[in-house]
């Protein structure tokens, strides 16, 4: 007995305030590499030469591109990790600051990057540094051009709103050319259907560099916060085994194309960051039962990080934290001391028997008890 009624986006845009509450992996990742080094977000810096260049190179991370199967090093950095950013950083090359600010805005445009700016780079037109990246920059790109302020104002809404091709009247592209705008910034505001604020993106490419400080300089405190925030589906067992394991694994994943599960695709995003973890020579523990946390990746020394035990495929978040906490309260004398203080089926404890972490557990208390 609820009766709901639908309006259009436009019924409603100027008389209901809607308020979005975005959930943002950023500052719990900030967070936890806080935690886990000891080191404020705000002391990292944000213009450290190795990351520029480790954004479009993965040299500097000590690994070549054919051993991590990525040319950059831009893995696992929000904003610069996916396919689509990755060969935005290959084609546009950026080399400073401002450039990432091209790369942010361009990233999160509509009809802005492919049949756009792209084509202007890749045909020499110009540059990364020249094409129209962010709305703001197509006003104060105007206003250094002399245009007037207020039709600078309006190119710019007009543009980042799609509506472009409706106000760029005959007068107004004669008067654009008079103010020598080149026929290719017209073309490309008559092609923009949305366009993204300088703010967020330089909010964005801050958060990026200062996440990619911690991937440069102290890379097991980077993955182990990476894997706690990041990460929902893993092959812990290939990532402990190590490079050769998790290779497979992933090629055997990519093999299957579009016919790969939504998990398997989770898991290939994990394994390409564990692939690329493990050819800079840093390893996943075995589980420990005293040593392993229940939720989160920790950092063991330099060379190792030690998994949770959530990572255990089909093990839940109640029983990992089951797990943690008595193994804090007292040492487990048997398996069957185990699967009773911390509730496990035992189709998890077969899992974690052949895992090889009750070695050296004798199965049953009955012992003790003599």
């Amino acid at each position: 007995d609820i009766l709901t009624t639908h309006f259009d986006f436009h019924s409603l845009h100027d008389t209901i305030l809607k308020l979005d509450e975005l959930g943002h992996v950023v500052p719990t990742l900030y967070k936890h590499l806080e935690d886990i080094t000891g080191i404020k977000i705000k002391d990292v810096p944000t213009s450290d030469p190795q990351v520029i260049k480790m954004c479009t190179s993965a040299e500097v991370l000590g690994v070549t591109p054919e051993e991590i199967y990525c040319q950059t090093g831009s893995l696992g950095i929000p904003e610069m990790g996916t396919g689509f950013t990755i060969q935005m950083l290959i084609d546009a090359k950026p080399t400073k600051f401002s450039d990432f600010l091209q790369i942010s805005g361009l990233s999160h445009g509509t009809d802005v990057w492919l049949g756009n700016a792209k084509d202007l780079i890749d045909q020499n037109i110009c540059t990364i540094s020249d094409v129209i990246g962010t709305r703001d920059s197509i006003m104060t790109y105007l206003l250094y051009k002399g245009v007037e302020p207020k039709m600078a104002f309006n190119i710019m809404e007009f543009t980042r709103k799609g509506k472009a091709p409706k106000f760029f009247t005959p007068e107004i592209i004669e008067m654009l050319k008079e103010h020598d705008v080149p026929q290719w910034y017209i073309d490309s505001c008559l092609k923009i259907k949305y366009m993204f604020p300088k703010a967020h993106a330089a909010a964005y490419v801050i958060s990026a560099f200062r996440i990619a400080w911690y991937k440069v300089h102290m890379p097991a405190y980077f993955y182990a916060s990476w894997y706690s925030t990041k990460a929902t589906d893993f092959d812990i067992e290939a990532m402990i085994k190590g490079y050769d394991d998790i290779k497979r694994v992933l090629t055997e994943i990519e093999g299957k194309g579009y016919d790969a599960t939504n998990k398997e695709n989770g898991v290939s995003e994990c394994l390409k960051v564990a692939l690329e973890m493990a050819a800079r020579g840093i390893k996943v523990a075995p589980y420990d039962l005293y040593k392993s946390k229940g939720m989160i990746f920790t950092v063991g020394d330099d060379k190792t990080i030690i998994p949770p035990f959530r990572a255990i495929d089909g093990l839940g978040d109640v029983v990992a934290k089951n797990i943690e906490k008595e193994a804090e309260r007292a040492p487990f004398i048997s398996i069957e001391d185990f699967q009773t203080r911390c509730k496990v089926s035992q189709t998890l404890i077969e899992k974690m028997r052949s895992m090889g972490i009750f070695s050296g557990m004798p199965e049953t208390s009955q012992l003790s008890l003599f």
